[in-house]
């Protein structure tokens, strides 16, 4: 998702749509004069236009200047067709991914899931109990500054971890809260690196960074460094890449939700998701049906304390496509029911100094095309949390390999955003004030 407000630029998406098998069990298919997912270039000139090709279901690549990118099964073709807007075929859409060369769609054996890590040059990468085993380092390492709780199980059982960041981590104090998530979509592994990456810099650096410790005794810092346990670790599960979105929770037809379009604020309201159980933007049965949004929401929902949500900000962290974007995706206005103009001039300005910081893209969501039932729409819609949504490195990526960037990125890709957050908890006890407004 990467257009620049008003003015567009080009790049991939991540949040949004991305490139990855429809269907459980497909094997790798072989050249044939027909693919069956073909890459297409489709001109659009506007965010309506570019809406009118994301009805239709296909996965959006990316977008440079006019043109989308986008990958169609054979039901997508005549609906393209039928937007009248000019298409173009690429050709077969998996040759992009066998270019990868670590990448492969057969359903993982028996006993697999959870036994394999990433493969070379993704070993930098944590694995889900990699991860937890950094989590609980860390509690031993500095037990007075954190503590470390699940915040509900997955749809496979395993644990949502929620670290909390304070200088006195075990008492509920009457302090801004501040929330980061990472790792909504399966295969955005980065994202967890960014978590983590927040836990260590303000534990390690609390004793010798005035900033840091500032924040860090005048904030209540609440982080899960992975939503979606279950993809993630369905994604590398035999030791290659799979491009693995959703959840992996059964519907009717297919295999996962999509847990950024499963929030309840108008929840499938406009054309921004899908109804397919077999898309990669399903929005399932109802808001909320998929656990892992569910126990997230629950968990927000226990921070309203005497009637205040104590939870003041939200970044929700994804790959890719360098861009910092803001309530809301399901209306092309800037303002609506909710959103009045005073706040939606935090809300940019705001992310524009963010941007200014680590060099992304600023945009309000919607200034691509229209999605329903995302995260940071409900996080304001309903709690009036400050939210964003950051998608990573790398600016554009030819499809899905911009999801696996190799692993000697992740020290500079991480350490790039230090100065967004730091801006960002600086401001979190009360956003408004970035435009010397008050809270």
């Amino acid at each position: 998702m990467s257009f620049k407000r008003r003015g567009l630029t080009a790049v991939a998406l991540g949040a949004c749509l991305v490139l990855v098998p429809l269907h459980t069990g497909s094997a790798q298919p072989s050249a044939q004069k027909s693919p069956q997912r073909e890459l297409v270039e489709i001109t659009a000139v506007d965010a309506q236009q570019r809406t009118r090709v994301a009805d239709t279901g296909v996965d959006v690549l990316g977008v440079d200047g006019d043109r989308m990118t986008v990958v169609a099964e054979p039901n997508h073709r005549s609906l393209l067709t039928a937007t009248g807007l000019p298409t173009r075929s690429l050709g077969d859409a998996n040759a992009e991914l066998a270019a990868l060369g670590k990448v492969q769609f057969a359903d993982p054996k028996p006993g697999e899931v959870g036994a394999r890590d990433f493969p070379s040059g993704y070993t930098g990468y944590h694995n889900y109990a990699e991860m937890v085993a950094e989590l609980r380092q860390t509690v031993t390492d500095h037990p007075t500054l954190v503590t470390l709780r699940s915040i509900g199980k997955s749809y496979e059982g395993r644990d949502q971890w929620a670290i909390k960041l304070s200088d006195n981590p075990s008492v509920d104090e009457a302090e801004p809260e501040v929330l980061f998530t990472c790792n909504q979509h399966a295969r955005e592994h980065l994202t967890v690196e960014m978590c983590l990456h927040i836990i260590k810099r303000y534990t390690d650096g609390y004793a010798t960074n005035p900033t840091i410790k500032s924040l860090v005794d005048s904030r209540e810092i609440w982080i899960v460094p992975s939503v979606n346990p279950d993809g993630a670790e369905y994604d590398i599960a035999a030791g290659t890449l799979r491009a693995w979105r959703k959840n992996r929770q059964p519907n009717s037809t297919s295999v996962g939700t999509d847990p950024n379009r499963n929030w309840g604020y108008k929840w499938g309201c406009c054309g921004g998701s899908s109804g397919s159980g077999s898309s990669e933007t399903y929005r399932g049965t109802a808001a909320f049906s998929a656990p892992e949004t569910r126990n997230i929401r629950d968990f927000v929902g226990s921070r309203v304390v005497g009637g205040v949500q104590q939870i003041k900000a939200n970044i929700d962290w994804h790959t890719y496509s360098e861009l910092i974007l803001w309530p809301y995706g399901y209306t092309y206005s800037d303002t609506d029911t909710g959103l009045n103009a005073t706040q939606a001039s935090v809300f940019s300005t705001l992310g524009r100094r963010m941007a200014a910081l680590n060099g992304y893209t600023p945009q309000q969501a919607s200034d691509l095309y229209i999605t329903d039932g995302a995260v940071d729409d409900w996080m304001w819609g309903t709690h009036k949390i400050w939210s964003y949504t950051f998608e990573m490195y790398p600016s554009s990526g030819g499809g899905t390999s911009g999801f696996y960037p190799r692993d000697t990125v992740i020290a500079a890709q991480t350490a790039r955003n230090d100065s967004a957050v730091e801006l960002f908890l600086g401001y979190a006890d009360c956003p408004p004030r970035i435009i010397s407004s008050t809270c």
